[in-house]
This record gives structure tokens, C-alpha cells and sequence, in this order.
């Protein structure tokens, strides 16, 4: 049995896993696989649009709102949400709070005015900073879980104006209301499916009010003209994120995944906390629900350490190397018997070093 902690390409629920795999050879009666039937056949457009209904069920969304799968990752994310909601000669707030983060700002950088009214830089990015607002922005963007440094924005900002989030690592995981963001967009290789594909969340109102001229693909409208099918999409990566969403809808949607989500994190952090031999690198109250990031008190036990949860079967809570130590990332999928290992692991640590 392998304990899968890793932080993305990550975890997927079983049962996705295993419907996909038989869309691989034989996809819905047509007796060809997933991966070489035409993206506008009927078949395969009936799954976009059920990927794209299901994120608007899910959240519940108003009808002014476009869902989109499209590609380049949240690191294309960036530059594309800036290039489509900042006017020319307008300014723009960034918060940065971890790599991803300042990854966005440099984009947007590159567009035009960027004031950075929060940073948690000063401290390696282990809290969530205070910040206030001093004129009309055009928006305010923001990364609502750091996947290296284990922080996570507890609750929506609440600012007079646009909201622009990079929701790539907690999409789904917990009850929150997308009608107060003007757009989210998301990698899938969280909580949604595999990578090859990042969600878009956008209010249509918003649109084409830049004055600038975009080019065809960064252009959202094109895409929305083009019922996310302005080229040829990642079909497979939308078809498991499709699969993933009914599994997170069957599993009782954003309440589900929460009550989920917090009897896993408060398993680990109630062990984490208890345990004499680790700390955490986040405060406590901004602590993500997603990655827990913690390390030994004392480095030199970090090889018994490292053995000890490997002969578990443990996988993948190595830290990154910003921050070191460890890393136990635990998305929608991750079943909490997992996290009941690894904290058994520290306790028997805890009990034969301590």
C-alpha cells in the first residue's frame, strides 16, 4: 500500500482512475480509445459540456459566468488574466505571498502598473499578510493556497473591488462563493485531475473592456465563442476532470469535500502539534488545509526519519526546497486513513527519539 502525499501531479480518486483507464480502450461504446477520437465529435462535446455544467453546479455559479479548460497551466494563468481584465494606463494590486505569486505580479508586470500592497517575503512566506487598498484598482489578485510554503487565505478578501484569484491548489476544497470573483483560474493537477489542463471561472461582463488588442488564444472571449473548443483541447485531461467533478458532486460537492478536507488537516496538525520533535513552518492561523509544511527540531534525526516513513509505504512529503523539511500535501482525494499513518509514523518517531 503506497500513502500518496504528493503535491501535484497529484492523488486522484480511485474511481476516476479506473473509468478512465477504460476510456483508454474503449470510450463510451464507440470502440476507439479517448485519446484518438476527434474532439468534435458528439461524443467527446458532451464531455466538455458536462465538465463545464458540473463546475457551475457545483459552485453554484450565476448565469453570467463562463467556465473554460484550457491550456499553458496557471503559469500561462498569469499573464492571460492580467492581458484580459487590466485597461491600458490602469493600476492593478498584487498580493505576494510564495513563488506562485510573485510569478503572477512579474507577469502582469509586463502590462503595466503593479502596486504590491501585501508581502509576506519577509519571513519566508509564513503567514498571510495584512494589507489595505489605496485607490480603485482594476482588481486585486491573489494565490488562495501556497502549495511550497503550506499557507492558505482562510477567507475571501473582502475589497471594494474586482477579485482575481489563482485558485490552482484549493479549488473545491472547501465551501466558499465564486460570484464574488470577476475570475479564478486553476491548474487541474490538484483536486480536479491530471495536469494538462487549467480551469478558467470568468464573469463575461468583464470582458473586452481593456482597450487593449489580444491576441486570438490569450483573447477569453475567443475561447467562450468557441464553447472551449477554439483548438483542440486536452481531451484527456478534460474528460478526468470531468470524472473527478462527478465524484466531488456524488461525495456531497463543497460541503463534502470540507468536512472531508478539515478531518484530515486536523488530524495531522493535532499530531504535529503534540509532537515534541517537529514544528511547522506556517503560523497557526493561516496554516493550509491542503499542504501542511513542517520539519524536524533537529536536522540530524532527518535520515531516520526519512526512513521510517518510507518502510511505511509513505510517498512524497519531501519539502521543497524553499522551505525544507517536509510536506504533506492533502487534497480532495487523499482518503484520511492516509494522514493516520503518517501521523502514526511521527508518533512511534516521537516515542523511539524522543
Amino acid at each position: 500500500m503506497v500513502y500518496n502525499f504528493s503535491a501535484g501531479p497529484s492523488i486522484l480518486p480511485k474511481e476516476v482512475i479506473e473509468e478512465a483507464s477504460k476510456a483508454l480502450l474503449n470510450f463510451d461504446g464507440m470502440g476507439l480509445s479517448l485519446l484518438e477520437i476527434s474532439h468534435r465529435s458528439k461524443n467527446f462535446e458532451a464531455v466538455m459540456a458536462e465538465a463545464r455544467q458540473l463546475v457551475k453546479d457545483i459552485l453554484s455559479l450565476p448565469e453570467r459566468y463562463e467556465v473554460l479548460y484550457l491550456q499553458g497551466g496557471a503559469t500561462l494563468g498569469f499573464y492571460t488574466s492580467a492581458i484580459n481584465l487590466m485597461k491600458e494606463g490602469g493600476d492593478v494590486a498584487y498580493l505576494n505571498t510564495g513563488v506562485w505569486a510573485a510569478g503572477a505580479i512579474k507577469e502582469a508586470k509586463l502590462l503595466g502598473n503593479v502596486d504590491v500592497v501585501g508581502d509576506s517575503s519577509d519571513k519566508n512566506h509564513s503567514y498571510i499578510p495584512s494589507f489595505a487598498l489605496s485607490k480603485p484598482y482594476e482588481y486585486l489578485h491573489y494565490t488562495s493556497n501556497n502549495t511550497i510554503f503550506g499557507t492558505q487565505f482562510q477567507d475571501t478578501p473582502k475589497v471594494d473591488v474586482p477579485l482575481v484569484c489563482d485558485m490552482s491548489s484549493d479549488i473545491f476544497s472547501k465551501k466558499f462563493d465564486a460570484s464574488k470573483f470577476t475570475l479564478i483560474y486553476a491548474g487541474a493537477q490538484k483536486n480536479m485531475g491530471p495536469a494538462g489542463t487549467v480551469m478558467y471561472i470568468v464573469d463575461r461582463d468583464a470582458l473586452g473592456k481593456t482597450g487593449r488588442k489580444l491576441p486570438t488564444y490569450l483573447n477569453l472571449q475567443s475561447h467562450i465563442e468557441k464553447d472551449s473548443m477554439l483548438n483542440t483541447p486536452p481531451v484527456f485531461a478534460v474528460y478526468c476532470c470531468m470524472l473527478t467533478l462527478r465524484w466531488i458532486k456524488a461525495n456531497g460537492g463543497l460541503e463534502g469535500m470540507e468536512k472531508r478536507n478539515r478531518e484530515k488537516k486536523d488530524a495531522f496538525y493535532n499530531e504535529l502539534d503534540r509532537n515534541s520533535l517537529f514544528q511547522g513552518h506556517s503560523v497557526l492561523e493561516d496554516r493550509s488545509w491542503m499542504n501542511a509544511t513542517f520539519r524536524l527540531n533537529d536536522d540530524n534525526l532527518g535520515a531516520e526519519f526519512d526512513k521510517m516513513w518510507k518502510a511505511a509505504g509513505i510517498s512524497g512529503i519531501a519539502g521543497h526546497r524553499s522551505v525544507g523539511g517536509y510536506r504533506a500535501s492533502m487534497y480532495n482525494a487523499l482518503p484520511v486513513e492516509s494522514v493516520q499513518v503518517l501521523a502514526d509514523v511521527m508518533k512511534e518517531f516521537e516515542r523511539t527519539k524522543g
